[in-house]
């Protein structure tokens, strides 16, 4: 005795054939066009739904376990709410909107996001804005104005210190350390005589500034700009 889902004597399955023996090939077949249907018109329904619904706007309140933290920063007092694992690079671009500084490695590897803390050039990345809180904060934006550029800023343009940009933030502020840091007689890895305020050559401040990439290569420009504005 024939089953009913042997194919027929022609090779050929029926349309209407039970499918493992409780649906039919064609309501398998519409079942399954309908499930992929769903799932193709689902997204789209969500992402209208989202771009319909105003955004709700939170605040650093509604963060669960947020504290309150005052960061001096460019000379100016900003009293903020924040969680305590949020860093100075995030507080900065995220809660004060100061994108000057940059995120780039977030791991204290590249300089991109290099400010000044006390005087200290820092990796922002690094550092835990939480525990900052009566400390001098300075970044690219706090450097110079429009019209009465930091030296070191004005040396940057003068020499074509930069190409992309994304550094160049971070290379400045990292500069306005060293040389503060050279200024003091701090030695350097390459430095022949620690005894000495060693003079600033181009070896000295490629070293100097080693921790902070430029991903087009700036490098020779970068020096010829620092070395300008140290004469300065």
């Amino acid at each position: 005795m024939k089953k009913t889902c042997d194919p027929p004597s022609n090779g050929r399955p029926e349309k209407d054939a039970p499918l493992f023996g409780k649906f039919s090939r064609r309501s398998f077949l519409t079942q399954l066009g309908a499930a992929g249907l769903a799932a193709t018109a689902a997204p789209i329904a969500n992402a209208a739904g989202v771009a319909e619904a105003p955004p709700r706007a939170e605040t650093s309140q509604e963060v669960p376990g947020a504290v309150a933290v005052t960061l001096r920063v460019n000379g100016k007092d900003h009293q903020l709410m924040l969680e305590p694992r949020v860093t100075l690079l995030d507080a900065l671009r995220e809660n004060l909107q100061m994108f000057g500084t940059k995120k780039g490695c977030d791991h204290g590897q590249c300089g991109a996001c290099t400010v000044l803390l006390n005087g200290r050039r820092v990796n922002a990345c690094l550092c835990l804005a939480v525990m900052l809180e009566g400390d001098d904060i300075t970044t690219i934006e706090g450097l110079g104005a429009e019209n009465a550029l930091h030296p070191l800023q004005a040396a940057f343009i003068a020499h074509d210190g930069f190409q992309c940009g994304y550094c160049t933030s971070g290379q400045i502020c990292s500069a306005v350390g060293m040389l503060a840091e050279a200024g003091a007689g701090w030695p350097s890895l390459v430095t022949d005589d620690v005894a000495t305020s060693p003079p600033l050559t181009d070896r000295e401040i490629a070293e100097r500034m080693s921790g902070n990439l430029c991903r087009c290569a700036c490098y020779p420009h970068i020096v010829d700009a620092v070395e300008a504005a140290a004469r300065s």
